[in-house]
């Protein structure tokens, strides 16, 4: 997290006890002050609105926020820490792994100092780092949780990777400890914070193309890589290619109506059982939404597809590519291209969240969108479960909408 300077949380400490501003106090450490704070119901008090007091304090001392990555995999390794090269707001400032190997590696690649490299038993010891701010948590889905709360714990700001968890549970988790801590929780969700994306909002905002009636969304790859890997690993994983590609499907249903849907029917299929033992390979779903609008998606570990249609009562606007790391492209029933110059997604997601901590501004993808996804999951292999049969969905109205 931001953290602030132990002086200043001291003086807040003070503050509120309504001492003479001219007695003079020792700077006391992080957890001698938990301690004090734990006292008494002026204690809890102060526990509570500490940590805002303190954050206000030390954002305006921080102008770009340290972020250490944790699992240096390929998502690290060729789009995180190539993009926090060019953020504007945050920078890789420190790393968690289990591969002594990969830490040599990346301390001379990117200048890591050894004080900000950890791995998974020492993580916690992150909490006396004042150089690392937020920890994006970039493991396999069945360590998502554990690490994401250990972190808020240490008094860090938290990304998530997708799928949050893998489980509501798991996602309740991980919102319920970051509440606790006081923590900013942000999802890896990058195409909230690219313009095709947020073209594609505004069109629906503005009702550019009417009501809308009809969204299609694809996200698929054919995985022919190893047998082995973490992501056909179903207690790694918690799932298959609904997990991993079907969450942006969901997503672009949503954001292409503007809505969360009220139920879900889907179907799953299988071509090669020898090489998806363990997981799902492809699956349908169909969504309805409170306006009327309906949604098909697809989403497979074994064939290509990647966009997303839309149908309006005035027309129609498409996204092909639209979900990949770019760049899109995207066309209107108008006859109009879109087109926009080409950024780093993680850059922009990354340098969005960072905003949100310093300054303020809307979080575009907050936790409780990783926990509507996940509801939305769960209701599609229940209903995969029943034959197909339609799951209801309720929510709350703009439940895990960004800003």
């Amino acid at each position: 997290m931001v953290k602030p300077k132990n002086d200043h949380c001291s003086r807040i400490l003070f503050n509120f006890k309504s001492k003479p501003k001219s007695i003079a106090m020792k700077p006391i450490d992080r957890r001698t002050f938990n301690q004090m704070m734990a006292k008494g119901s002026a204690g809890a008090a102060i526990l509570s609105a500490a940590p805002f007091a303190c954050a206000m304090g030390s954002t305006q001392e921080k102008q770009k926020l340290g972020i250490a990555l944790v699992g240096l995999g390929s998502y690290s390794t060729y789009q995180l820490a190539p993009a926090l090269q060019d953020t504007q707001h945050c920078y890789l400032a420190g790393i968690v792994t289990g591969t002594p190997e990969k830490e040599k590696a990346w301390a001379t690649k990117y200048g890591i100092p050894k004080g900000n490299i950890y791995n998974y038993d020492n993580f916690d010891n992150i909490a006396d780092n004042d150089a690392i701010d937020v920890v994006y948590v970039v493991l396999p889905n069945s360590m998502h949780a554990e690490f994401a709360i250990r972190a808020a714990k240490a008094g860090k700001h938290v990304i998530c990777e997708k799928p949050m968890g893998i489980s509501v549970a798991e996602c309740d988790a991980i919102i319920d400890a970051c509440k606790k801590a006081g923590a900013k929780l942000g999802m890896g969700y990058r195409l909230h914070s690219e313009p095709y994306t947020q073209q594609v909002k505004q069109f629906v905002k503005d009702k550019t193309f009417g009501d809308i009636q009809y969204v299609g969304a694809e996200a698929a790859y054919r995985s022919t890589g190893n047998p082995d890997q973490w992501r056909l690993n179903k207690k790694l994983s918690g799932g298959g290619a609904l997990m991993n590609m079907g969450v942006y499907a969901i997503q672009s249903a949503i954001y292409g109506t503007g809505e969360n849907p009220i139920s879900v029917s889907a179907q799953e299929f299988s071509t090669r059982p020898d090489y998806f033992k363990d997981t799902d390979e492809t699956i349908m779903a169909q969504f309805e939404f409170p306006s009327g609008a309906v949604a098909n998606m697809s989403t497979s570990h074994n064939f290509n597809a990647n966009s997303m249609y839309v149908s309006g009562t005035s027309g129609w606007f498409q996204l092909q590519p639209a979900n990949n790391y770019g760049p899109l492209s995207g066309k209107t029933s108008k006859g109009e291209e879109l087109k926009f110059p080409h950024e780093s997604q993680q850059k922009l997601q990354m340098d969005d969240f960072a905003k949100h901590v310093l300054y303020g501004e809307p979080n575009k993808a907050p936790g409780e969108m990783g926990k509507r996804d996940m509801m939305i999951v769960e209701a599609i292999y229940a209903s995969i479960a029943k034959g197909g049969q339609t799951m209801g969905l309720d929510f709350e109205p703009g439940f895990g909408f960004g800003g």
